[in-house]
């Protein structure tokens, strides 16, 4: 269904923050993100999530025909920290960290390694081709969060699995004849395992391997949840958002939810 199924959550559950907010008060620092249909509330307490702002959001999504999942439903406090959309979001010494989740990252590097192993005896630029997206994808998605020693991390793990993968092809070769073959230096880059392809004009280009670690960490600023595209008096705020994004450009599963405080 693409993108359909998540725009019919999105506008299901539109209203939610409001009615939660119309039942607390300031002082209990309700705050809702929502995601189709994943989405996270914190509070001040253990208890005005418990016994105000559940049973709020359990007759809210009642009206809608839908139920929370018993076996998903988690209220948790925030130096525990807790898993959301791949992401995990725990506070260390009062100071609120999101990374990429462990278990992400597992799937990732297994995924990776799989392709690997399967293309023992393919050519070095075909391999190539098909690591790059899923490493751009993947790193992509984490930009916004904590994630240069995750992806530090990846890469030292690329880097293991690919070597291997050159031993077992060559292994009468030297470790000295392998990384001639296989890796590069440029500038103070070192290491970037690449190929000699053609390019579209036919010309004869290096084509590296991305590392995960050169992508550009950059923070994402929550959109006001009142504020939608279709309605004129939110025009304004929206272009300055796509204003300040393309300054920025210029210069530079299941479903869960979680009650957290």
């Amino acid at each position: 269904m693409g993108v359909f199924s998540p725009t019919l959550l999105n506008v299901t559950l539109s209203g939610l923050e409001q009615a939660v907010k119309a039942a607390t008060k300031p002082k209990d620092k309700i705050n809702i993100s929502v995601y189709a249909d994943d989405f996270i509330i914190t509070g001040s307490t253990k208890e005005v999530l418990e016994n105000t702002v559940k049973p709020i959001v359990e007759a809210f999504m009642y009206e809608r025909g839908l139920t929370l999942s018993k076996e998903k439903t988690k209220i948790t406090h925030i130096n525990e920290g807790f898993d959301f959309l791949g992401m995990n979001v725990r506070k260390y010494n009062d100071k609120l960290i999101i990374k990429p989740a462990k278990s992400s990252v597992k799937r990732f590097l297994v995924d990776l390694r799989k392709t690997i192993q399967s293309n023992a005896t393919a050519k070095t630029g075909n391999l190539i081709k098909q690591l790059n997206p899923k490493i751009r994808g993947w790193s992509n998605y984490y930009r916004h969060v904590c994630a240069k020693d995750t992806f530090n991390y990846v890469d030292h793990n690329i880097y293991q699995a690919l070597w291997r993968w050159a031993v077992r092809r060559h292994p009468k070769k030297s470790a000295t004849w392998i990384k001639d073959k296989y890796y590069r230096t440029e500038g103070n880059r070192h290491w970037l395992f690449y190929d000699k392809v053609k390019d579209k004009q036919g010309q004869i280009a290096n084509l590296d391997l991305i590392k995960a670690s050169k992508t550009l960490i950059k923070r994402h600023i929550k959109i006001q949840a009142e504020s939608t595209p279709f309605d004129p008096a939110y025009h304004d705020y929206f272009d300055e958002r796509t204003s300040k994004k393309s300054n920025a450009k210029k210069f530079g599963m299941t479903s869960l939810w979680w009650f957290c405080w």
